[in-house]
């Protein structure tokens, strides 16, 4: 089929127009990821399914051609996808966690892309976590420091320029929920972060078609899987491959938020401390395991 056969698909009109079934949706990456096909009907294509809305199938579908298009890193035990554009994250705390995680024993991969905002990267020395410019470097770390970065335009060049397509159409699409599932590692776990509610249910319906085991997705700090202690935080996904849902309750007892600015504290403060403790704990419990106090301190 041609790209423009999954355009008329989506947009024959009332009554006639329906969602992409999974293989005709991996079908359909796998002609954008080529080069081949013609950009009106790529921004065709994104844009309908922005009005549409993406459904859960479509979402698997893309994301397992855009896995296949990519060499493997791993072996990995936890896959943390970084996609926020910042606009309302202060300094992203998060890394601290990801790296208490790896102290614990477990191999975690950050991949991602943050927009113009560089605070993701910027922090990546201050937390310990060495970035890689391919895959394989990314191996290499994971098994010198059992943690590791991997930029989305060195780890899937086809698909950051997909992501990038955002500045010419205006919108988002559905390529930032795909890069979300995107899993280089093929890990068996994954903690996500998002910005819009509506996603976490839908990334983990396409999780369970992916048959992966454990997820944790969250509405995090700006949109990072960055558990706020103050709030109560619902929580969707899955454990050993069943729907899972909680709501996780505050523990922290009065109003509190992380200081201003973009960049990583030298020194948290009690409240930064303890959003980077329930975070660890939130990513430790989607790995199966359970936090301890030595676990949920930082570096």
């Amino acid at each position: 089929m041609s790209l423009a056969d999954h355009v008329r698909t989506l947009g024959r009109g009332p009554g006639r127009s329906r969602s992409l079934t999974r293989a005709e949706a991996a079908d359909a990456m796998r002609l954008m990821l080529s080069g081949d096909a013609a950009p009106e009907a790529v921004g065709a294509l994104l844009m309908l399914l922005r009005m549409k809305g993406e459904t859960a199938d479509e979402i698997a579908g893309f994301a397992a051609a855009a896995q296949a298009a990519m060499p493997p890193v791993g072996p990995v035990d936890l896959d943390w996808p970084c996609y926020a554009a910042g606009r309302t994250r202060g300094a992203p705390l998060f890394l601290h966690s990801a790296r208490a995680v790896a102290r614990a024993g477990h191999r975690v991969l950050i991949h991602g892309w943050n927009g113009g905002d560089d605070a993701v990267r910027a922090g990546l020395v201050q937390a310990g976590i060495a970035m890689a410019d391919s895959p394989d470097r990314a191996a290499h770390l994971l098994d010198l420091d059992g943690i590791a970065y991997l930029p989305l335009e060195a780890a899937h060049p086809a698909l950051f320029g997909l992501l990038r397509l955002r500045s010419v159409l205006g919108l988002r699409s559905c390529v930032n929920t795909v890069c979300r599932m995107l899993n280089p590692g093929r890990a068996p776990a994954s903690v996500q972060g998002v910005f819009h509610p509506s996603y976490r249910l839908l990334q983990a319906d396409a999780a369970q078609r992916l048959d992966w085991d454990r997820l944790t997705v969250i509405k995090g700090g700006g949109g990072e899987f960055e558990r706020n202690p103050a709030k109560m935080v619902a929580a969707f996904g899955l454990r050993d491959g069943a729907a899972w849902q909680v709501d996780l309750p505050p523990v922290w007892n009065c109003a509190a938020e992380p200081r201003p600015g973009s960049d990583l504290p030298a020194h948290l403060s009690p409240f930064e401390t303890a959003m980077v403790a329930e975070t660890t704990a939130l990513a430790l419990d989607t790995l199966g395991t359970a936090a301890t106090a030595a676990h949920a301190q930082p570096a």
